[in-house]
């Protein structure tokens, strides 16, 4: 399953995202990742959920970002959930490029029943195939 959290910069998508995976993990215990661009918010992250700063690897598009994803599943089989924060600035790509992309990571987190949350900031209105994912 994946959610989105989608809007313009400024607007607590970040906030939101932590909340809801700070508050998942205590309540239940959800073994979970967080993805980020950078360490700002790594401290307000539940030191129970595992922190991935993604600026340090080589991630430059959907492939890329799909390979990545795909490799924290691989390594992890109880995970739970996929915290994305960031989104556009770690696959660098424009989002109304990006339907095939979703598309994979819809079938991958079915079958790997990992639920993907992402946060994703654009001034852009929201394409049409992502209304299905909004949470």
């Amino acid at each position: 399953m994946i959610k989105v959290i989608y809007g313009k910069k400024g607007t607590g998508k970040s906030r939101r995202l932590i909340a809801i995976a700070n508050e998942r993990h205590t309540s239940s215990g959800e073994n979970a990742v967080f993805i980020d661009h950078d360490c700002d918010r790594m401290y307000l992250i539940d030191r129970g959920i595992r922190f991935i700063n993604a600026s340090e690897f080589p991630i430059d598009g959907p492939k890329m970002f799909s390979g990545f994803v795909s490799g924290i599943a691989a390594q992890d089989y109880d995970l739970q959930a996929v915290y994305i924060n960031s989104f556009m600035k770690i696959v660098k790509h424009p989002i109304t490029s990006l339907e095939k992309m979703f598309g994979f990571l819809e079938v991958f987190s079915d079958r790997m029943n990992v639920e993907l949350i992402i946060s994703i900031s654009s001034d852009e209105p929201m394409p049409a195939f992502l209304e299905k994912y909004i949470l």
